[in-house]
Formats: C-alpha cells, structure tokens, sequence
C-alpha cells in the first residue's frame, strides 16, 4: 500500500514540474509587443546620471512627458536636469 501512494505521490509531482515547465517555455515563446505608433512618442530633453559608474543619457523620446528613469549598473538612474 505503502508503494502504491509513493508512486501516486511521484507521478503528481512529475506533472506539477512539467506544467510549471511548460508554462515557462510557452512564456518564452510570446513575441514582444509591437511598437507603439509614431504619433505616441513624445519629445522630451532629459539628462540622466548612474551614480555607481557616472554613465550619462540623454533622453530624446519617450512615451509619456514623465518617463521612468532608465536602469543601468543594475539601478534607477538619477535625473540631473531637463536639458533647456
């Protein structure tokens, strides 16, 4: 008896791991969203800075007049200023 639960117990965890598989392998296999039409983007001049390396960006286009601060050196970016 004791077998015959190991076994059912066995099989149950066989189909969570391959379920939980699949879902993860079909998450890889969704295209990127499309692009969002031109007339969306909006203008913007603003200077970012990563405080751990100094990288500095200028942001040209965004989607929306107050855009999330870029990531780099695996953290926000800092806003220096809006570029006039």
């Amino acid at each position: 008896m004791g077998v015959v639960i190991n076994v059912l117990i066995a099989i149950a965890v066989g189909v969570l791991i391959m379920r939980v598989g699949m879902k993860m392998l079909s998450g890889f296999a969704t295209p990127p969203p499309e692009p969002p039409p031109a007339g969306e983007l909006r203008r913007v001049k603003i200077m970012y800075r990563c405080e751990i390396c100094g990288s500095e960006v200028r942001m040209t286009v965004a989607r929306d007049q107050d855009p999330e601060p870029p990531r780099h050196c695996m953290d926000e970016m800092t806003l220096v200023a809006p570029v006039e």
